[in-house]
């Protein structure tokens, strides 16, 4: 790719492997859950080097920044090489707490303790 060609902002952050598909990523523009310097893009916005991009997915709000520019979707270890991640820690706490809150178990962890089953079963007001 050369310096003048610079990809779709909805096709960068499929390439980047931020949104599962790029139709995904282009519904985030669109209902203005990406954000560069305050302000809703749309999907055809170009992205540059540098570019700070703020991403509203779920719960967490994440902040990158593009370090160099592709077209293509690239493998999870290459994704370094083109973005930076500059989301701060607290927002993966905020994922954690929400998901202990809920009711979520971490993965392999096997059935609830009988406390932990009393515990959810009043969180949940099924007593």
């Amino acid at each position: 790719m050369t310096q003048t060609e610079a990809p779709r902002i909805d096709k960068y952050l499929w390439a980047v492997r931020l949104f599962k598909t790029r139709s995904m990523a282009t519904q985030a523009c669109r209902a203005g859950k990406v954000k560069i310097d305050d302000q809703a893009v749309k999907p055809s916005r170009e992205v540059h080097t540098g570019m700070v991009i703020n991403i509203q997915t779920g719960p967490i709000l994440r902040t990158i920044r593009v370090t160099n520019l592709l077209n293509n979707r690239v493998g999870a270890k290459l994704v370094a090489e083109y973005m930076e991640d500059l989301t701060p820690p607290e927002e993966f706490q905020k994922l954690e707490i929400i998901k202990s809150q809920s009711g979520m178990r971490p993965f392999r962890k096997g059935r609830p303790t009988k406390k932990e089953r009393r515990e959810l079963d009043e969180w949940f007001g099924w007593e």
